[in-house]
């Protein structure tokens, strides 16, 4: 079996690995958070064994110049993956909104790796679906793809809906513009370097937004052509001769239970400049407070704070008012959903707020991977998401700012269990190794015409057995006592 270089991921994988807990058993679940029922047209544990990671001739000496010098629990982890537990939805279900279909136990650092490359799948599952359900829509979104890897991707995906559904009028003719799709990718990357000025003010986070690799090679090198001089995937950097960029992200803050705990593990085990992300529990109620008393104790160190979800233009403006009365200026990183327009408002708003140029930056995934390459199928659009569910003997949840569910996640090790006679909701959320529901089977344990229980079902709220409540519960109330703590620490 083929396996990939350790590169082939997201930096900060590799930073959080060495400032966490690389051996600890953790788990992680993908879904998808909108776009109703899904079709799952592969294998998802042969999809999860082809994508496991080797150390290549050259792979840690590049890390370590680019200062990810890989310590030995990453190494051992990497090297574990006959330790992995993958459980998944068998390959022709059909899955809802926020239903866990695919569950993946085993070495922290090894299972956390694997993140970009199992968002990646999406796309398969989106073309699957849309094959099915909008032959016509289908023909007109995909005609033109964006490279030959991505195309024999549409390829494969369409001979397996052709086998489960022999009646489907699925795609043909399809052909690859990779010039077309490069020309546009570069002609946003120039936009943006017009409106920030200095390229080395903006970077590149669009592995996890890309269908495959290839696409994703193309999109850098004609990024890089443009002016781009940084990204988080740490592979095409290598191959591109640009730099590897990443700090944090939620599972890090998840992993510890606490902004705090989190942000001081960066700092103190990595000898790298660190990048707080504000929102896993609560941007200004908790992780700002946090980041801003790690940067008072080592003012020059140059660290910054990252945003990622709800008002980002008031937490900015929050942090340069909390960060002068200290006496700082912290760094500004700006991610999630940023394109051009949003871009500009944001300049205008650091001069407004006599923010130096050096002091803000932006980090570009979809907009200039994904938009460019002329379609909607994207991540973006199904919302994809990868978490970090169970870390140790510990569930834990992702929060964040937004009302209502938002971006919550699911604890535990979570499962899809699918109702196949009586009354009640089409799948319930329950915990491996719990009693199911009366009624209901294993989603994993399905088999033919009951893969596709789900195909017609209209859009639910997210039911939660009593574990998995239980289990909710109890990381509610451990993110109250966050916040109660911060609060207390910042009297």
């Amino acid at each position: 079996m083929a396996h990939l270089s350790i590169l082939a991921t997201d930096g900060y994988k590799l930073s959080m690995a060495e400032a966490g807990y690389p051996l600890r058993r953790e788990t992680f679940y993908m879904s998808h958070r909108r776009g109703g029922p899904q079709l799952l047209p592969f294998d998802a544990k042969a999809f999860v064994l082809s994508r496991l990671p080797r150390a290549l001739e050259g792979d840690y000496a590049f890390l370590a110049k680019h200062g990810y010098d890989m310590g030995a629990g990453f190494k051992a982890a990497i090297d574990d993956a006959a330790s992995l537990e993958v459980r998944a939805l068998p390959k022709g279900s059909w899955f809802l909104p926020r239903e866990p279909f695919l569950t993946i136990t085993g070495p922290s650092a090894l299972v956390s790796w694997l993140e970009p490359l199992m968002l990646q799948a999406s796309f398969r599952i989106q073309v699957a679906t849309l094959a099915l359900t909008n032959p016509e829509g289908f023909a007109k979104e995909l005609a033109v793809l964006t490279c030959d890897e991505e195309l024999a991707i549409v390829e494969e995906t369409l001979d397996e809906v052709a086998k489960m559904y022999p009646e489907a009028r699925v795609g043909k003719g399809l052909r690859a513009d990779p010039e077309a799709y490069a020309s546009r990718v570069a002609a946003r990357v120039a936009e943006l370097v017009k409106v920030v000025g200095d390229p080395s003010r903006i970077f590149e986070v669009g592995l996890r937004a890309a269908t495959c690799l290839g696409q994703h090679r193309i999109a850098l090198a004609a990024a890089k052509s443009a002016g781009l001089t940084r990204t988080s995937h740490a592979l095409a950097a290598q191959e591109l001769g640009i730099i590897p960029v990443g700090t944090m992200g939620h599972e890090h803050v998840q992993r510890f239970g606490s902004d705090e705990d989190a942000f001081r593990a960066m700092r103190d085990r990595r000898p790298t400049r660190s990048s707080f992300l504000l929102d896993t529990f609560d941007t200004l109620g908790s992780g700002m407070p946090a980041a801003l008393r790690l940067m008072a104790e080592e003012p020059n160190a140059g660290d910054s704070v990252r945003y990622d979800s709800g008002d980002k233009e008031a937490q900015v403006r929050e942090c340069v008012r909390l960060g002068r009365e200290l006496g700082l200026t912290p760094v500004h990183i700006l991610e999630d959903s940023f394109d051009t327009a949003l871009t500009e408002r944001f300049e205008v708003l650091r001069r407004e707020l006599e923010v130096p140029e050096s002091a803000q930056f932006y980090g570009y995934g979809g907009f200039l991977v994904a938009s460019t390459a002329g379609r909607t199928l994207t991540r973006d659009k199904v919302s994809a998401v990868y978490k970090l569910s169970k870390s140790g003997p510990r569930a834990t949840m992702k929060f964040g700012d937004e009302k209502g569910a938002g971006k919550e996640s699911v604890p535990g090790v979570p499962l899809v269990a699918r109702r196949v006679r009586g009354e009640g909701p089409m799948g319930v959320v329950v915990q491996h190794g719990e009693s199911i529901p009366d009624g209901y089977v294993l989603a994993e344990e399905l088999s033919g015409d009951a893969l596709g229980l789900a195909r017609g079902a209209k859009e639910e709220p997210l039911t939660h057995s009593p574990e998995t409540a239980r289990l909710v519960q109890g990381c509610r109330e451990a993110r109250a006592r966050v916040l109660a703590n911060a609060g207390r620490a910042g009297t």
